[in-house]
């Protein structure tokens, strides 16, 4: 079987997706090495030491408005916590109720109303909240991808993990829905952020994980910001000096991630006719530009 014939699971987003009904399930993977883009120079500060940020939980203090916690902030991760206080700005609302959902940030704007969410975990979770409020309301989705973690256990110094990430990690969440960016009122911002992943021993932990599970992540330091406000944005992440004929493998060479990753941004891009596929050889599937990049 060609190495690009892969199966995924869905996720639903009605009118933001109009592919296909079966995704691919894509492998993850970490890539050794992280291509330059331009840094942001953001820097949470007031981040403790290393010691210090393993031996406890950080309090974050909304700087643009002191709230007293209600609905989402008791149960927030560090993560998230920091990752809202960075993007608060004087005015802002925070935790608002709007219909059914709860808004991380809410602010008033001479365009009308911006609602940011923190999205730690995955896209797919936000399917539903996507679909409802799109339609009436412009949304800056804020997701974070860790270059870096540290291993912080009691009973040992942190240590840094041999897994990386990079942007290219993003493919990896858009393969559930890949026109995600389709929509206008949408825009997605990529963080790329060190983090402290604080871990506790269970011995019912899944093997392969040293009798470790995480129950919380930290943010040490933000490294650059990538903004991408429509699906063209992407296209910056496509290598320079493609062939005109090329497969995952030329992607990946090229571009210098990893062939997942070349795998699911190919995916990604055919749904939005940035790729097409011409046929199928034993190496895999061979494309050209679609008419989407024109």
């Amino acid at each position: 079987m060609p190495v690009d014939s892969i199966t995924m699971s869905t996720s639903s987003l009605p009118h933001l997706i109009g592919v296909l009904p079966g995704f691919l399930d894509l492998p993850t993977s970490f890539v050794e090495q992280d291509p330059g883009f331009v840094a942001a120079g953001d820097r949470l500060a007031g981040v403790p030491s290393p010691v210090e940020r393993c031996s406890r939980v950080d309090r974050v203090t909304e700087s643009a408005e002191v709230v007293e916690p209600h609905i989402g902030t008791l149960n927030e991760g560090s993560l998230h916590a920091a990752l809202k206080e960075l993007y608060a700005e004087a005015g802002d609302r925070f935790e608002v109720p709007l219909d059914r959902f709860v808004i991380d940030i809410a602010r008033a704007d001479l365009d009308g109303q911006l609602l940011i969410e923190i999205q730690t975990g995955s896209f797919g979770a936000m399917g539903r909240k996507l679909d409802f409020l799109l339609p009436d309301h412009q949304i800056l989705l804020v997701h974070p991808i860790a270059h870096a973690s540290y291993l912080c256990r009691d009973d040992a110094k942190p240590r840094r993990s041999p897994k990386k990430g990079s942007v290219y990690d993003l493919f990896g969440q858009l393969v559930s829905i890949p026109t995600l960016l389709d929509h206008p009122n949408l825009t997605l911002d990529i963080v790329m952020v060190n983090v402290d992943k604080v871990q506790e021993h269970d011995p019912k932990a899944r093997r392969g994980r040293g009798g470790y599970r995480t129950v919380d992540r930290r943010l040490r330091e933000v490294i650059e910001r990538h903004r991408f406000e429509s699906p063209t944005d992407l296209l910056r992440l496509v290598p320079d000096e493609l062939p005109d004929i090329f497969t995952t493998a030329d992607l990946a060479r090229l571009g210098g991630f990893s062939r997942s990753h070349a795998q699911q941004m190919a995916y990604c891009f055919r749904a939005l006719d940035f790729f097409e596929e011409i046929d199928r050889t034993r190496a895999g599937y061979r494309y050209r530009l679609g008419p989407g990049t024109v």
